[in-house]
């Protein structure tokens, strides 16, 4: 599914993005800021890294979307100063 949104033509919504797990580690970063378009939804933040790290893609299917700290849908409408975590699938003992 590519969005026009995620060409970032004209960004106005500034977020931040926290990032755990794989996408930490695949991205090398703990936080990333990102803009996007008015009228972006939370899902938009997990296709740009999807896109932009193929290797996260595996991931959509299994990732959940926070902002500021709730539990969102995907279809979430982005706010400037959201503060956006993909959470990814949790594993250990």
């Amino acid at each position: 599914m590519r969005n026009a949104c995620l060409r970032m033509s004209a960004p106005n919504i500034k977020v931040t993005v926290k990032l755990f797990a794989a996408y930490q580690e695949v991205v090398g970063s703990p936080e990333l800021e990102l803009e996007f378009p008015d009228g972006s939804i939370v899902a938009h933040v997990g296709q740009y890294f999807w896109e932009q790290y193929p290797e996260l893609a595996s991931l959509q299917s299994v990732t959940h979307f926070g902002v500021n700290l709730d539990f969102v849908s995907g279809d979430t409408p982005l706010q400037p100063g959201d503060e956006v975590v993909l959470i990814p699938p949790v594993s250990g003992g």
